[in-house]
């Protein structure tokens, strides 16, 4: 819960762009003590249990930005409901509350519902070396599409929000797709 009512909830991949739940307000944010990873083996949309992909995961340590929403008090039940849905269908996910700051009210910090990945699943890929993750995202091919896809889409987005995610930049370039994107450009 915040101060004003209501529940922020803090997204660092698909969130960000595709929440899929009603909210009152969006905020840029940082999450301290996270950060974004490809640490995820994907055995259904982005791979295989053959022939796994990588998706990506809130993972322990560092700082990652992202995008808050805060959710209306008569809204965070069924809010609650499709995030379990969506976030925690095979448990790779953990549903934890942690405090998050936003950016625009000058690092104000509220209490948010954060996804953060089990370290503990037999999905959890860790902190995979640059050629790896290349590797596994070249093979990946699942429900939901090319692996590749979704990193190169994944970083997009990220621009149009004003990210830079260092790790996922340099490994568009490693694949190959970084002139499908052009020089990122921060919003003024």
């Amino acid at each position: 819960m915040s101060a004003g009512g209501g529940l922020w909830v803090f997204g660092y991949g698909s969130l960000m762009w595709r929440p899929g739940f009603p909210y009152e307000e969006r905020q840029h944010a940082i999450f301290p003590g996270g950060h974004r990873a490809l640490c995820i083996y994907s055995h259904v949309h982005r791979g295989t249990k053959a022939v796994p992909g990588l998706v990506l995961g809130l993972d322990a340590g560092g700082r990652c930005e992202g995008i808050a929403y805060r959710v209306a008090d008569r809204d965070i039940r069924a809010t609650l409901a499709y995030l379990r849905r969506r976030e925690q269908a095979n448990n790779v996910y953990r549903a934890v509350n942690r405090s998050i700051l936003l950016t625009a009210r000058d690092g104000e910090d509220v209490r948010a519902l954060c996804y953060m990945v089990n370290r503990h699943h037999r999905q959890y890929a860790g902190d995979l070396p640059l050629e790896v993750q290349a590797r596994l995202v070249r093979q990946g091919r699942g429900r939901s599409g090319i692996n590749i896809d979704y990193v190169v889409n994944t970083v997009r987005h990220l621009r149009e929000c004003g990210i830079f995610d260092r790790r996922l930049e340099a490994l568009v370039n490693k694949l190959g797709h970084h002139r499908e994107l052009g020089p990122f450009r921060p919003l003024s």
